[in-house]
């Protein structure tokens, strides 16, 4: 069985001084949403053995807010064919990820983690896939699982959405 979590940077401040889209960092909102998906993550034993990540300051910074909720963080390796990549590129990556490695975290950007997902979704929750099809916002998770014992196997429609959270939801949450 593999697990691949894909989560979207927090929210990116678009108020801070003009300059390439991949320096932009985090907004005050996305400092805050970052670490409670994070805890969210630890406490629902949704800690991966590996991270790739894009090279982006936003997500760098999102990583670095969400890794210290977990009690041993896993190893994390930044990735530039993560940023603006579309779903096939990003199919390609996780292909290539060790075996050793039973849960994965892509850590990248819309629009291409929406369309991974849609993608590699086959079953789960019908409503929950709706929603993550219909709009995958800042800080999301979305957790998918495969019945697959190598991701170089990883193919579309092969998994099952297991949730899809929203840091929206975690504010009004008890969980």
């Amino acid at each position: 069985m593999r697990r691949l979590m894909l989560l979207r940077h927090a929210k990116s401040d678009w108020t801070a001084p003009a300059g390439r889209d991949h320096e932009r960092p985090l907004s005050a909102r996305g400092r805050e949403s970052a670490p409670k998906m994070g805890a969210y993550m630890a406490r629902h034993a949704l800690v991966p053995d590996l991270v790739i990540a894009s090279t982006a300051t936003r997500v760098v910074e999102t990583i670095s807010l969400v890794l210290p909720a977990f009690d041993r963080p896993p190893k994390v390796v930044t990735d530039k064919r993560i940023y603006e990549s579309e779903a096939d590129e990003l199919l390609g990556v996780i292909k290539g990820t060790p075996r050793t490695a039973h849960s994965l975290l892509l850590v990248g950007h819309n629009p291409g983690l929406a369309e991974l997902a849609s993608l590699l979704m086959a079953s789960g929750d019908v409503e929950a896939r709706q929603r993550l099809i219909e709009k995958f916002p800042t800080a999301a998770l979305a957790v998918i699982d495969f019945a697959l014992d190598d991701w170089a196997k990883l193919h579309p429609k092969a998994g099952r959405l297991d949730r899809f959270v929203v840091p929206r939801t975690l504010e009004t949450a008890t969980d």
